[in-house]
């Protein structure tokens, strides 16, 4: 374990707790098995609880579990790719994705952040920066959980979301969303009868400043949700493109 602590020169001391209350839970998934328990060291060395994975269906399993706030995931993994654990994860968890792999090619960068991540960060990584960048992820999820804590349930067009018990629902029946989905309908719900950018709709959910690939991964997402309320009422276009702005939700049902 000494050799992996000295991976990029960093020895992990124990820091005080930053978050109030519980600390976040993060899921550490690399079949490298060095370093996904050098991942583990750093963040139970920072006082966060931390359960490290070498193989992504012990991750899956365990996630189906237990709450985890976060998932530090690696992409090149036999059997099962981090993309294709991330589509599954996201179906059972709405736990912030942040993708560390030596894929540093454009094309693998833009997929990881059209599936969803929150971040993307290549290998060989500085331990100082990965904690840095997770425990930004965390603030921000903590701080966005806690606006909508206050919310009750946003109505439109027989759409009903509530942020508080995370569910949505279309004239009653169930939609099964990812966590980008449900955030990018309730933008659209807090705003109903507006239309909302889509540099907007990025910036909020994706807690990033748009850049060239923004406008397609709104889209994307965007084309997902519409496919899921269509499989309630096809009948209906609940969620219109205002063009040359970006997307909206009429006020009231028509």
């Amino acid at each position: 374990m000494q050799a992996l602590l000295g991976y990029n020169g960093f020895m992990p001391e124990r820091k005080p707790d930053i978050f109030e209350g519980q600390q976040p839970k993060i899921l550490v998934l690399d079949d490298e098995v060095a370093i996904a328990q050098l991942v583990g060291s750093i963040f139970e060395a920072e006082g966060f609880e931390v359960a490290v994975f070498f193989k992504p269906q012990d991750a899956l399993e365990a996630a189906a579990k237990t709450d985890f706030d976060l998932a530090i995931v690696d992409i090149m993994m036999p059997g099962m790719d981090g993309f294709e654990f991330t589509r599954r994860l996201q179906s059972i968890s709405d736990a912030s994705v942040v993708f560390l792999t030596a894929k540093d090619e454009e094309t693998d960068i833009l997929v990881g952040f059209a599936l969803g991540a929150d971040d993307y960060i290549v290998k060989p990584f500085k331990p100082r920066e990965l904690v840095a960048r997770v425990k930004a992820r965390l603030r921000k999820r903590s701080l966005s959980d806690a606006s909508k804590g206050q919310d009750s349930i946003l109505e439109a067009k027989g759409i009903e979301l509530s942020r508080r018990e995370h569910t949505a629902s279309l004239y009653g029946e169930p939609l099964a969303l990812t966590p980008k989905e449900f955030d990018i309908l309730a933008c659209l719900l807090e705003n109903a009868g507006s239309p909302v950018s889509t540099a907007d709709l990025y910036s909020r959910v994706w807690n990033m400043p748009p850049d060239s690939s923004s406008a397609n991964t709104v889209m994307v997402h965007i084309r997902h949700l519409r496919c899921k309320l269509a499989e309630v009422d096809s009948s209906t276009q609940f969620i219109s493109t205002a063009w040359g702005v970006g997307y909206m939700i009429a006020a009231s049902a028509s």
